[in-house]
């Protein structure tokens, strides 16, 4: 199957040694609480959510409503008050707003530091950084520092960088805000095509609802004052999908409403 057909059909279509029924969710989370100062009512409450292998969950809602909180419990950098939260990769990736690359360092350079702290033998380090950066369409940018890549191009070095992880669990946080409309628009479509093609589950944060539609085969709304889960949404379209489709636009409508009732009810 090609990987056009891969993005196009989604992750039922991909070859597994066992059905999704049998295989362990990618990510649990069950009755988590998350309380930071005693006094102050939690970030989050009793929040439950699974991911399956393969499945590619957006979560949304207002700002402080414990979306970045809740990707950190499930990166492991905090632990949660109350609940449990498992993740079946033991590291999963973790992709951020910012890219954070080491400026002294070429992109290929970034790309084999991660590689050298997973444990690669040296020898195989470039011949692997060389692979990332052509799976997400910079094979001839390896040798480039940071000051001479554009925002886009970063932003694909740290995608790249994430996957030298070699984790099939893949945390976003507002990875594309800072991005143009068009190069964000060029990286969606990197982005599910890198999905298809490396069988990865994500967990991706964003407040761009549109956004979520476009990349998502779910959607979380969660609400606020505590964080919990209000409302999912299955996305059914067919992929490749844009910003501009009308199924995407109609379903974007749908949840932006539920989005503004719930922050009315807050006070936002």
């Amino acid at each position: 199957m090609s990987t056009e057909q891969l993005v196009a059909a989604g992750p039922q279509a991909r070859p597994a040694h066992r059905s999704a029924a049998d295989a362990p969710p990618a990510v649990r989370v069950e009755g988590v609480s998350q309380v930071f100062e005693r006094d102050r009512p939690p970030v989050l409450d009793g929040v439950d959510l699974t991911v399956a292998p393969g499945e590619f969950v957006c979560l949304v809602g207002a700002s402080g409503c414990g979306k970045s909180t809740l990707l950190n419990l499930l990166a492991g950098l905090v632990e949660p008050t109350a609940g449990r939260v498992e993740v079946s990769a033991r590291r999963p990736a973790l992709m951020f707003q910012e890219p954070a690359l080491l400026p002294w360092l070429t992109a290929s350079g970034n790309v084999e530091l991660a590689l050298k702290a997973r444990g690669v033998k040296r020898a195989e380090r470039r011949t692997e950084a060389a692979r990332l950066l052509s799976l997400v369409n910079l094979a001839d940018q390896g040798g480039k520092r940071v000051h001479e890549l554009s925002g886009g191009m970063r932003q694909r070095v740290a995608l790249a960088r994430s996957l030298a992880q070699d984790s099939k669990v893949l945390l976003m946080d507002e990875p594309f805000a800072a991005l143009d409309a068009i190069t964000r628009d060029v990286l969606h479509v990197e982005l599910a095509r890198v999905w298809a093609e490396q069988q990865l589950s994500v967990v991706f944060v964003t407040h761009n609802v549109r956004e979520a539609v476009r990349l998502g085969s779910r959607v979380v709304l969660m609400g606020s004052r505590p964080g919990r889960i209000v409302r999912e949404w299955q996305v059914d379209l067919p992929q490749p999908r844009t910003i501009e489709s009308p199924g995407v636009s109609a379903l974007a409508a749908e949840i932006t409403h539920e989005l503004h009732r719930e922050i009315s009810r807050h006070g936002h």
